[in-house]
């Protein structure tokens, strides 16, 4: 109970002096209780009225978090291209306050309009791609620049909360300025972190995908797009890697009442609504994957996080609108350590029994502060 709160409406001195006769009381019948500060006075009475409260108004207890996390995306580790073993001075720094912020938040006070209480410390970081910058890009320049961005994002994020400067395991997916076609040095690297990872339920045949469980929750990644359909042969603009295939099979060995966290790069809001005399293969993602994506989760308790378009945006989808008044939870993240903006986002996610509770933060000085945005999102699975 902050000072100023509802449940009492006596004045602080009033306050004060019952406190002070209470302890003196106390001290007479032995009770081992020292002088209270004035911080030790707010928290009795903040204790005092909190019991109050219980009694008046008996509720449920809150439940502990079954997990929470970090997601981020769209960090874009960016070599400088005239000397293409070092990161650009933007990015460097943006990378580093990022972590650093990531670091010192857990144990500190959510705002009241982001709902109140303490930050609990996450079991990881969910990072949805776009990792580096010039993954999509050819040439001998910018391979040397694709290693030395992917060499940055392992020295800031580590892999399990020991090798970077991150103190938590952090789980990657590919967007396509790593790879659009699933191929090239992040993808390798991606490979072998996810081959090194101990206690995954599984990993597709290809070694991208995997899906592991935080606090009884399932998590998926499944990289750049969920696809493909098979019995839709037409060309794809984006490789899936079989990402499809890989949750089918996942999901077959999962019980359907699991709480479970679905990780993607490209949104799937622009694509779920298929249009007459369109040319799919300049699409993203081709609709009739998104409509399997859809399909093969349905029924689930699924929550879906997602970064890419470099907005945040939160909605309900039912697989045949852009948004909708029921259906899975998704959760579009802002860039976090863009470059070239100044703003960036995060999300931190708690999972209770009953749902998620997910809170932004924020910055607009590329992480030199940073603040919880006034608002809160609960949803249920």
């Amino acid at each position: 109970m902050r000072e100023g709160g509802t449940f009492f409406a006596a004045k602080r001195g009033v306050a004060d002096n019952f406190v002070e006769k209470l302890s003196s009381f106390a001290q007479t019948i032995g009770m081992n209780i020292k002088p209270l500060t004035r911080a030790s006075r707010r928290q009795f009475l903040a204790a005092l009225g909190a019991t109050a409260a219980a009694a008046a108004f008996p509720v449920r207890a809150a439940t502990a978090p079954l997990t929470s996390f970090f997601v981020v995306g769209d960090t874009h580790f960016l070599a400088d291209k005239m000397q293409p073993d070092r990161l650009d001075a933007n990015s460097a720094a943006y990378t580093t306050r990022l972590v650093d912020t990531l670091n010192r938040l857990p144990g500190t006070d959510f705002y009241d309009a982001a709902g109140g209480g303490e930050v609990s410390a996450p079991s990881g970081v969910l990072h949805v791609g776009d990792i580096i910058d010039t993954g999509d890009k050819n040439g001998p320049t910018q391979l040397a620049m694709q290693r030395t961005e992917w060499a940055g994002y392992v020295a800031q994020f580590g892999l399990t909360g020991t090798e970077g400067r991150l103190k938590f395991p952090v789980f990657e997916v590919p967007g396509n300025h790593d790879s659009p076609h699933g191929t090239g040095h992040a993808i390798e690297q991606m490979i072998a972190r996810q081959r090194a990872r101990k206690g995954l339920k599984a990993i597709s045949k290809n070694g991208l995908h995997a899906s592991w469980e935080w606090g009884g929750v399932h998590f998926v990644t499944l990289g750049l797009i969920v696809g493909t359909d098979k019995n839709v042969a037409r060309k794809r603009r984006y490789a899936a890697s079989d990402s499809l295939e890989f949750l089918i099979e996942d999901l077959a060995n999962t019980p359907k009442n699991q709480p479970l966290v679905l990780v993607h790069h490209v949104d799937m809001a622009r694509y779920t609504v298929a249009k007459p005399d369109t040319d799919y293969t300049k699409w993203e993602w081709d609709p009739a994957d998104v409509a399997a994506f859809h399909t093969a989760i349905k029924g689930r308790r699924a929550a879906i996080f997602y970064g890419h378009t470099h907005v945040r945006n939160v909605f309900r989808w039912d697989g045949n609108s852009i948004k909708a008044a029921d259906g899975v939870a998704v959760f579009n993240v802002d860039n976090s350590s863009h470059f070239n903006s100044l703003a960036q986002a995060f999300f931190h996610v708690e999972v209770r029994g009953d749902g998620l509770t997910v809170r932004e933060f924020e910055t607009r000085d590329a992480w030199q502060t940073g603040q919880w945005t006034p608002q809160i999102w609960k949803v249920s699975l």
